[in-house]
Formats: C-alpha cells, sequence, structure tokens
C-alpha cells in the first residue's frame, strides 16, 4: 500500500465483522485523536482517527492499516470533521461522528454516537456503529 502504513501482528477479531481489534493506542505526539469503539455490550477498540495527520488506523485481516483522510465534510471540532473520508489501494471508509464537549473532560471530548462505514474492493461493505473519545496531547 503506497499511501498507507501497514503492520503485522497477532490480532483479535471481532465476531462478525471484518475488523480487528485494535491493540493499545497512544496520544498523538501533537494534537488530537479520536478513539472508537464498538457501540455495543462488548466495548472494541475498533479505530483512531487522527486529526494530524489526517489518517484513520484500523486492523484488517491481522495488519494494522493507516488511511490517509481523503476529503471532509461539516463542521470540525478538535481538528476533526462531522464526515470524513479515508482510503488507501481498495480500502474506503466513512467516518460520521458526533463529538460533545463536557465538563468532566480536560483535553477532549466524548463521540457518544458515530458510525463506520468500511468497503473493500470485492469485498462486502459493513456499518460499525461506534462511540468513544477525543483526546488531545499538549
Amino acid at each position: 500500500m503506497n499511501a498507507s502504513m501497514i503492520l503485522l501482528l497477532a490480532a483479535t477479531q471481532i465476531a462478525g465483522l471484518p475488523l480487528d481489534v485494535l491493540p493499545k493506542q497512544d496520544l498523538p505526539a501533537t494534537g488530537c485523536a479520536a478513539y472508537l469503539w464498538t457501540a455495543t455490550e462488548q466495548r472494541n477498540l475498533v479505530a483512531v482517527a487522527s486529526a494530524e495527520p489526517g489518517r484513520l488506523r484500523l486492523s484488517l485481516d491481522g495488519a494494522i492499516i493507516d488511511l490517509p483522510r481523503t476529503a471532509q465534510r461539516g463542521a470540525a471540532n478538535f481538528g476533526l470533521s462531522e464526515t470524513t473520508e479515508y482510503a488507501a489501494a481498495g480500502i474506503h471508509a466513512t467516518l460520521d461522528l458526533t463529538i460533545e464537549t463536557r465538563g468532566d473532560l480536560v483535553k477532549g471530548a466524548a463521540v457518544p454516537d458515530g458510525a463506520l462505514r468500511l468497503d473493500r474492493d470485492g469485498k462486502d461493505g459493513v456499518v460499525v456503529p461506534v462511540t468513544g473519545l477525543v483526546g488531545c496531547s499538549g
């Protein structure tokens, strides 16, 4: 994949999804990132969307990939737009997020509602409801 980074690791699959659980992810060196879990009874970290550089980190088929941002629409909050598109080498993802600031969160916000749409060439697409937190460094 010329526009994305791939890391191989032992992945934990999520039943019924083409996504694997991401291992623990650090805050970005600068800026903000949304840490997104499945919005189900068993919460699994499935994606990290970084504001700068604009990328979406996922684990697919046992490999961690970073998809570069290709488009964004809607209001931005913490450097993250309401709708953001990512793509590289036959993988396309769209992330729709509701980001809310709260008095009990410092250097970040809540993501009470979101959806991750994943389309891969030659495979069925999937939409995963997500929820999470935005964390910012500095």
